[in-house]
């Protein structure tokens, strides 16, 4: 249908919000809760299906100040930890939040995404945003201290234009001003894939809390398992290119044939029923070069996307959106003034990143998966490798001392590995030599 011409007099806000998934409506409610005329632009119509279903305790605290929190929990899942299982070391571990360094939020909720979002895009209208759907954005110029004039199209599609004093994006993966300004780059340490669906009929990990995710280690990837409201479980498999090259049926086929080709996730699949169409999602990891600019800002997925194995998604999206709030309320009132606010953001933010980052860019490696199949809490190890499982980022938990023996651990164990010698038993003992070939098949 062709686009009916836009109007010469732009709709006045002072900041406009692209998306509307947990980042923008966080955004949104924040600022419109301060009294600040804020449009939110969400291009399909919720409730819409996503992935992400697990959320991390210090999602709990956004939630609180949302005024959300009792809503959450009603069409959540009890979440008291994370489990792990892998084939090649023959068990299970499990991670209760209850046991991190910080005491303030202990567990969390699995979510089904359509119901959660939107919640939140409901929250930020009652708090005042003027909220759209069905209109996706399709030309932003900004304009620095004058102001950015934003264009958008809706379902019958005619023409909408706003000249908004701040852009906040949350584009999600859309990545709408990255790819604008040319400065989305794929992240080098990953390159990962997913295929998922939604079943019925999943059995329950045996001797894992009621409630966790379970995250089942896979020879080339990992596998999640999320326990959803209604007897629902969400299963996807991430995997490498390499990975995916081996399709040969349906998507349905493939995902089936990788859950059945592990011990520990086909003994769960046996009586499972598909109750989804099974999606994929490639190209995972990526981060934009800026992350902020005179005027706009991005948060969430609009900046960057980290493999999924920790589900950090969804908390620091709503984190970044929360920083990103505060920072804008600021300009608003004072550019100048809210630089430090600015620069503060995009500290904590890259910081949050970064933090995560260091566990999924080493979840696929030998020495890592021994350090998580046989945790030892010396120096309270263990609990600080909870806290970064649970998402407590931005008290900058890098600089505690359990989660720098952590780290200097798993480098000891990495020179050991090289030299041969593996984690076996809370002790190093030489690895047995690779199989032959023919051995293997």
């Amino acid at each position: 249908m062709p686009s009916a011409p836009a109007s010469s007099l732009p709709s006045p806000c002072d900041v406009l919000v692209i998306g509307g998934g947990p980042a923008g409506s966080t955004a949104a409610a924040l600022l419109a809760a301060r009294g600040r005329h804020v449009v939110m632009l969400e291009k399909a119509r919720h409730p819409r299906f996503h992935i992400g279903e697990s959320l991390l305790p210090q999602n709990l605290r956004i939630f609180e100040k949302l005024g959300v929190a009792e809503a959450v929990r009603a069409i959540g899942v009890f979440k008291p930890g994370a489990s792990f299982v892998s084939d090649e070391h023959g068990k299970k571990v499990s991670f209760s939040f209850a046991d991190g360094l910080n005491k303030a939020y202990t567990h969390s909720y699995q979510v089904r995404r359509a119901e959660f979002d939107a919640l939140l895009f409901r929250n930020a209208a009652t708090r005042g945003a003027e909220t759209h759907e069905d209109m996706l954005v399709t030309e932003v110029a900004l304009g620095g201290a004058q102001g950015s004039r934003v264009t958008a199209r809706d379902a019958a599609g005619h023409e909408h234009v706003w000249q908004a004093r701040f852009v906040i994006d949350a584009s999600g993966r859309d990545t709408l001003l990255a790819k604008q300004q040319g400065g989305k780059q794929r992240d080098a340490h990953t390159n990962t894939a997913a295929i998922y669906g939604h079943f019925r009929g999943v059995a329950p990990c045996e001797d894992c809390p009621e409630g966790n995710i379970t995250i089942h280690l896979l020879d080339d990837g990992w596998c999640w398992m999320i326990p959803l409201p209604e007897g629902v479980t969400s299963v996807g498999v991430v995997g490498t290119p390499e990975f995916f090259k081996r399709r040969k049926g349906s998507f349905e086929d493939f995902l089936r044939e990788s859950l059945a080709a592990s011990p520990s996730t086909r003994a769960r699949m046996q009586g499972a029923e598909l109750a989804s169409p099974v999606t994929t999602t490639g190209n995972y990891s990526y981060r934009a070069q800026r992350m902020r600019g005179e005027g706009w800002l991005m948060v969430g997925d609009a900046f960057a996307f980290l493999d999924p194995v920790f589900s950090s998604g969804v908390m620091l999206a709503m984190a970044s959106a929360e920083l990103g709030a505060e920072a804008v309320e600021a300009w608003l009132d004072d550019p100048a003034r809210a630089e430090p606010l600015l620069r503060a953001f995009e500290r904590k933010v890259h910081r949050a990143i970064g933090s995560m980052a260091w566990l999924i860019y080493r979840i696929n490696r030998p020495v890592l998966r021994d350090m998580f199949m046989q945790p030892s809490n010396r120096f309270r190890m263990r609990d600080g490798l909870v806290s970064l499982l649970a998402g407590d980022v931005h008290a900058n938990t890098n600089r505690q001392l359990p989660v720098l023996v952590f780290k200097t651990t798993y480098g000891m164990l990495s020179l050991a590995h090289r030299m041969g010698f593996r984690l076996r038993g809370g002790k190093l003992r030489r690895a047995p030599p690779p199989l032959p070939a023919m051995a293997a098949e």
